[in-house]
């Protein structure tokens, strides 16, 4: 499947290129990442997050149609919000500070773009594309680590390993958009998009022999697989960088 994706992302970035000759939009653009994650299918507590992206543009096909290209710096995952029992003294229950499992990805983009309405001057569309992301860290460590003798760890929590956590990790881009002109040569952007992941961004198999840290017996610990779905609301500027020809 990931050969499959690079021969796609290749041949996305040779189309985008080729519709690029006579000047393309340059942007940056970021905003707040909504990072939901399913722990074995079960979904976990949405985790609030940033992102910022670089993209290249080729020129509108009849004002309608284009290509895209992008690469950002994207924060996802979960968090988990546990309530505990109250003190004896004080009845019912009090908010434990929430948990945050952040997973640290570069992710490149390539796809298609089409204006669906113009208004006033201003046009809106919709997107789609396929994308890859690379991890580069995580805050899993701020949990502990289970290889120094905190099973605990491994029983509630991911654990903070490259053995589980993976790197290379691919899915879709899927939303629309507003563009709206701010002068000749420069246009704001307001976008929103929603980004499946098709693969897993954490597996873990079944860690046989723990003990457990509140009565002393030996379990095993399941299988734990982990992927992402996070709803991103991105603004940023656009800029023409136009190519004419003098004979």
């Amino acid at each position: 499947m990931i050969k499959r994706l690079l021969f796609l992302l290749s041949i996305l970035s040779f189309t985008i290129n080729a519709h690029s000759q006579d000047g393309a939009y340059y942007g940056i653009k970021g905003g707040l990442t909504l990072g939901t994650q399913k722990w074995n299918n079960f979904d976990r507590q949405a985790l609030a997050a940033y992102h910022i992206i670089l993209s290249k543009e080729s020129l509108p096909v009849q004002d309608r149609f284009s290509f895209f290209t992008q690469v950002g710096y994207h924060v996802k995952g979960s968090s988990i919000r546990a309530r505990l029992l109250g003190n004896p003294f004080n009845a019912g229950f009090v908010s434990s500070p929430p948990r945050k499992f952040e997973f640290y990805n570069i992710s490149l983009s390539l796809g298609a773009k089409q204006v669906i309405k113009n208004i006033g001057n201003n046009s809106a569309y919709y997107l789609f594309g396929i994308r890859g992301d690379f991890t580069v860290g995580t805050n899993l460590g701020e949990y502990g680590d289970f290889t120094v003798g905190n099973p605990s760890v491994a029983i509630f929590y991911p654990i903070n390993s490259y053995d589980f956590i993976r790197r290379i990790n691919y899915g879709l881009i899927v939303g629309g958009g507003l563009n709206f002109p701010v002068s000749e040569y420069v246009q704001g952007v307001l976008e929103f998009t929603v980004n499946p992941d098709f693969s897993l961004q954490y597996q873990q198999p079944p860690i046989p022999n723990v003990t457990n840290p509140f009565n002393g017996q030996s379990i095993t610990i399941a299988e734990r697989n982990i992927k992402n779905l996070t709803f991103e609301i991105t603004v940023g500027a656009r800029f023409l960088r136009k190519i004419e020809y003098i004979d």
